[in-house]
């Protein structure tokens, strides 16, 4: 065993690792991640472990849009990936589609793919459990929007990584979501995050999204401030995301890395 060459190999993999931001942030993204949002969970069931008079069904209806919001974002993802595995990347941009075309064929397609993985797990929710999202009424329709919305958004912003940083932003395509989930407050309310989170976590739409969901289910309330304010701040998000896009792509092209990219 000639240990000159397992050390150059291991010199290898080390350097590349160095070099690359994408792949040193999720190495260190999931054991963070994974601290702070069960943490926040474990806080709050010790702290208020009788907030919920149906903790089942809360906690099933929270996991269900959060699965949603899931699947918006990665079905965006997965349609940009595809097309760099298929090595069919470079004739997108070739063939004589603006990039205004692309991103709404990109965000129209992925409600489909969305819909086929959350509808089968909301209707077997209902039988096993006894859970129904429909419980949350005609607002049920306003918050998919808005995290479908947001979802499109963060598969923008992932998007333009790829196009700025090339196939080793690829990881952050599937941890983008998980690195929200402590600061959307999906399972918990906001005043379980310590006080400067909060300022953070109220400037994202999931905050007011899933802060309404739980005022329909326990208090049967409807707070269409709440409702609009996630809107208005997902359309907000979304425009920055096209706008981030627009500048990826056009940076990607300019130093001539586009071309690389499928290869």
């Amino acid at each position: 065993m000639r240990w000159h060459k397992i050390f150059g190999l291991c010199l290898r993999h080390i350097y590349l690792i160095k070099s690359s931001f994408p792949r040193i942030l999720d190495l260190i993204y999931w054991p963070s991640i994974q601290i702070f949002l069960w943490g926040f969970i474990s806080k709050f069931f010790t702290l208020s472990s009788s907030y919920y008079n149906n903790t089942v069904g809360i906690i099933l209806t929270a996991a269900i849009l959060y699965d949603f919001l899931f699947r918006s974002s990665i079905s965006y993802n997965m349609m940009f990936l595809e097309e760099i595995w298929s090595r069919n990347f470079t004739n997108l941009f070739i063939a004589p589609l603006k990039i205004s075309e692309i991103i709404s064929a990109l965000t129209l397609t992925a409600i489909f793919r969305t819909l086929i993985g959350t509808i089968p797990a909301t209707l077997l929710a209902i039988p096993l459990f006894g859970v129904s999202i429909f419980k949350i009424g005609p607002p049920l329709i306003f918050l998919l929007l808005s995290l479908y919305i947001f979802g499109v958004t963060l598969g923008l912003l992932v998007t333009s990584g790829l196009l700025r940083f090339g196939p080793s932003f690829e990881n952050i395509a599937w941890a983008s979501l998980f690195f929200l989930a402590p600061l959307g407050c999906i399972y918990y309310p906001i005043e379980i995050l310590p006080d400067w989170l909060q300022l953070i976590a109220l400037i994202l739409p999931l905050v007011h999204i899933f802060e309404e969901m739980r005022n329909i289910l326990i208090n049967d309330i409807i707070n269409l401030t709440a409702i609009a304010v996630s809107f208005i701040i997902s359309f907000i998000y979304f425009v920055l995301g096209v706008f981030i896009f627009y500048l990826a792509y056009y940076g990607a092209k300019n130093r001539g890395t586009l071309i690389n990219i499928g290869e």
